[in-house]
């Protein structure tokens, strides 16, 4: 791991991703994003964010979309994945988990 860790946000709404970005940047991470699922996907490989924070509603990729075809890229690293959503029910909870993320949390966080 780098130092400081770069951490990917992911996430379709703009003050989501700037709320996480000045906290985390606050914190001394190296914090970089991208606002939706195709962009995360296209920026993983170059950037090889030693975290990425996804939110699974997202338009036309969401996040459990976006979670599995990164656990299933035999040419990435092991990169942990943490859901960030508002959705909190167990069944989504398990979908998240399921899909292949390392956490989950709901929002706010």
């Amino acid at each position: 791991m780098r130092s400081p860790a770069r951490i990917l946000v992911v996430d379709d709404v703009a003050d989501n991703v700037e709320i996480l970005r000045m906290r985390l940047t606050a914190l001394g991470y190296d914090v970089v994003t991208a606002s939706d699922g195709e962009e995360a996907l296209a920026r993983v490989p170059e950037l090889l964010p030693d975290l990425i924070l996804l939110d699974i509603m997202m338009p036309e990729v969401d996040g459990l979309e976006v979670v599995r075809r990164l656990k299933a890229d035999g040419a990435l690293p092991f990169i942990p994945v943490i859901l960030v959503t508002a959705r909190a029910s167990q069944a989504d909870v398990v979908a998240g988990l399921d899909a292949g993320g390392d956490d989950y949390l709901t929002k706010p966080i």
